[in-house]
């Protein structure tokens, strides 16, 4: 092109408007991102990594007086410490990543007012940076699980981690629609602590979903975290899995990510304007 054609800048349409190709050209951002935040959030605390089996364990501990010694509600056979830790991984994973993902435009404004860099790696960072607290808590979990007597089959080598993988995948999609709508309508970080409450009560938890009546459960199917509890439980301690509570949290995920996707990318282009 000579000096004298001018230079016509178009949006990109279609699939190209994602380009996720430039989120790998950031890849060592992106690592930088998720190394700050684990540093910064347990850096000055004098138990550090430690909070994180501490939170599980007060948890548990709490639920198992209120809902399996009070309450009396079933856990399927299963001991219930080990019934509701079993679910509250991937809960507590899904929660601290849609928690700090959808906060963490607003939290990085000054980064995103002054350089340039694809924007969708600070609340990939943010989700990632949740997995080291997912694996951490993974061990109270193995341990529970050698305390009880409980073997996972050889098929947990591969759908746990799969299981695991769809929920960051879930995570990250509400994270994108909550963390664009954030950045407009400051409203929406005010509501997400009271969402995620109301949400955890509306998976099965702290109790089973057999609990629900027969004529409800497709309702409770529509939450893509009961799919991803419920076969957490199943393919861990062996409890019964409804197939189509899974496939709907596959199928909800994947709508959900891909229209997050692009409505991220849309709304994109105001963040340094209203951030």
């Amino acid at each position: 092109m000579s000096a004298s054609e001018p230079l016509v800048l178009k949006p990109a349409s279609g699939w190209q408007a994602l380009n996720l190709r430039d989120v790998w050209r950031y890849r060592e951002l992106l690592l930088f991102f998720v190394w700050r935040d684990i540093k910064v959030r347990y850096k000055q605390t004098v138990l550090g990594v430690m909070w994180v089996l501490i939170r599980p364990v007060l948890s548990v501990l709490m639920f198992s007086v209120v809902f399996g010694r009070l309450a009396k509600l079933p856990s399927e056979g299963i001991p219930y410490p080990l019934f509701v830790l079993a679910a509250m991984i991937p809960w507590n994973f899904f929660a601290g990543a849609v928690g700090a993902a959808s906060m963490s435009l607003v939290g990085n404004s000054q980064l995103i007012t002054k350089v340039y860099f694809p924007r969708l790696v600070i609340p990939i960072a943010t989700v990632l940076t949740n997995l080291f607290d997912m694996a951490v808590s993974f061990l109270l979990l193995g341990a529970l699980m050698a305390w009880y007597g409980f073997v996972p089959g050889a098929a947990a080598i591969i759908t746990v981690p799969a299981i695991f993988l769809l929920t960051a995948l879930i995570a990250l999609a509400i994270s994108l629609w909550l963390g664009a709508l954030n950045v407009t309508y400051r409203d929406v970080g005010n509501t997400i602590p009271f969402l995620l409450q109301i949400w955890m009560y509306a998976t099965p938890v702290v109790y089973a979903l057999t609990l629900i009546p027969v004529r409800w459960r497709w309702l409770a199917s529509l939450n893509p975290m009961t799919g991803i509890v419920e076969a957490c439980r199943s393919f861990l301690l062996g409890t019964p899995l409804d197939g189509r509570s899974l496939l709907v949290s596959v199928v909800l995920g994947s709508f959900t990510l891909f229209g997050g996707l692009f409505y991220f990318r849309r709304a994109e282009r105001t963040f340094a304007d209203t951030v």
